[in-house]
């Protein structure tokens, strides 16, 4: 297998498994420490909202993993703000490991999981500089729209707020995979 590129030997994609995960598993807390690392170090403090382990712990927040061949490739939340709106949080996929569909898989896999749980609207907030360019248009590619802030954000040029309505059943964009 191509570890950097999740490809099996004859170069196709291997599997990819999206499941619960629990943030506080020894190779889990690795990859959120990365990701927290990556929000603290490109937009200032006050305005990385990134969540420690302890608060996607919680029964309003769903956090999943995503693995190839038991390895830990991505992680991802999707956090309950009231019964027809949820929030994706902590979205982060490992370096070696992008541009080949697992961020989209798991944004679509949360998509879902928010449509089952009833949920109407799923926002998300996300940084300004070009170090989150891609999951901008990741997030674009999925569905979703710029929007103003929710819950308790507030305006701010660090910070962008983007929205996918799931009402009326619409179709979600599907995997590439």
């Amino acid at each position: 297998m191509t570890e950097e590129a999740g490809l099996g030997p004859a170069g196709e994609p291997t599997p990819l498994e999206i499941g619960a995960e629990d943030p506080r598993s020894e190779d889990v807390a690795a990859m959120l420490d990365a990701h927290l690392a990556f929000a603290r170090g490109s937009t200032p403090a006050t305005f990385a909202f990134a969540l420690e382990a302890e608060q996607l712990d919680r029964p309003d927040v769903a956090f999943v993993g995503a693995r190839q061949d038991g390895r830990l490739v991505g992680i991802a939340a999707l956090k309950r703000i009231d019964d027809g709106h949820a929030e994706l949080k902590s979205m982060h996929v490992r370096a070696g490991q992008r541009g080949h569909g697992i961020g989209r898989d798991m944004v679509l896999h949360l998509l879902e999981l928010a449509r089952r749980r009833g949920y109407g609207r799923v926002s998300l907030e996300t940084g300004t500089t070009d170090d989150f360019r891609a999951a901008r248009a990741l997030y674009g590619r999925c569905g979703f729209e710029p929007s103003g802030p929710f819950g308790d954000y507030r305006p701010s040029p660090h910070n962008t707020f983007m929205t996918i309505d799931l009402g009326d059943e619409a179709p979600l964009p599907r995997s590439d995979r």
